[in-house]
């Protein structure tokens, strides 16, 4: 899919083909869309197909006045009544009159642009345009890592009365969303660092500012992915042993039923044998005599494993 947008007197409007100072957006295009842009705005098309394939790694690239930056963007999907974390590669080119930006699925990142809804936006200011989507990147990150902790604190909690693997799968998932974010965020540091050190990020003076600040956040982010992949690795070795202690309560307890059960089971099993002198045999009574002796001692048998903490 192709979106074409220019800011037109501080209005954000969409075009039907590209002008002088527009933003082409291309979202999981086709090849034959591919080919168009590569062919109008003189665009090797090997810089559109790499952020379609997601094992792409976050890089820099300059020719001439041109400059290609790929970065991975954080993508969160509903799977199986519950949220997966992952990385996309995301690609944007910086031409002499265009900005490019190719993505495998829609991001919450580039609707914010295509809604008006990110202050100080101008398609015609490309350096500006690439900074504002860094830093939102970068705080899209913090944001899913947030909710991250949230979701693994809610597990733990399910965790404690828990004798299945649910949970631990659940938080393995989480686990290997941080290991993707953090590798992500070192990535896209990198490039951030080394835009840093170009002059070509100086074409407007809050531009190195704004950069400095994306730079901090990711930073930022990539300290927090550290610290809670530390603690979920720590609290899933700490509750595998607490599933395994809690399903030992239930067969500690089972079996303590087990034992109690068995007394009258016995008495029940010996007075149901066909043969003569067993006691009370002749005794109109006999039946509830044994059913309250097999009571009484099922009740001391209870009464001696509850002291023991066997319930």
């Amino acid at each position: 899919m192709i979106n074409i947008y220019k800011t037109v007197e501080g209005t954000l409007q969409e075009l039907e083909s590209p002008e002088k100072g527009s933003w082409v957006m291309l979202t999981n295009p086709t090849e034959m869309e591919l080919q168009n842009i590569s062919k109008s705005l003189n665009i090797d098309i090997d810089y559109l197909k790499a952020p379609l394939d997601d094992e792409e790694s976050s890089r820099i690239e300059i020719e001439q006045n041109e400059m290609y930056i790929l970065v991975d963007i954080p993508i969160v999907e509903e799977e199986n009544e519950s949220y997966v974390y992952y990385t996309i590669p995301l690609g944007v080119m910086i031409l002499d009159d265009h900005i490019v930006t190719t993505c495998l699925k829609e991001s919450y990142i580039l609707q914010q642009f295509q809604n008006n809804k990110v202050k100080s936006f101008f398609t015609f200011k490309k350096t500006r345009f690439l900074l504002q989507i860094l830093f939102r990147v970068a705080t899209r990150y913090l944001l899913y890592l947030k909710q991250i902790d949230k979701m693994s604190s809610n597990i733990e909690k399910q965790l404690h009365k828990s004798t299945k693997n649910k949970e631990l799968i659940q938080l393995l998932a989480l686990e290997k969303s941080l290991v993707y974010f953090s590798t992500s965020l070192k990535a896209n540091e990198l490039v951030m660092e080394k835009l840093l050190r170009m002059d070509v990020i100086k074409r407007y003076p809050e531009d190195k500012d704004l950069l400095e600040d994306v730079i901090i956040e990711n930073k930022q982010a990539i300290e927090m992915a550290n610290i809670y992949s530390n603690i979920l690795s720590g609290t899933m070795d700490a509750f595998a042993s607490v599933i395994s202690n809690n399903l030992n309560i239930v067969m500690k307890f089972l079996t303590s039923i087990t034992i109690v059960m068995t007394i009258p089971n016995i008495l029940a099993s010996l007075y149901g044998m066909n043969v003569k002198g067993l006691p009370f045999s002749n005794n109109p009574n006999g039946f509830f005599i044994i059913v309250g002796i097999a009571i009484g001692v099922s009740g001391l048998s209870a009464i001696i494993l509850a002291k023991k903490n066997m319930f």
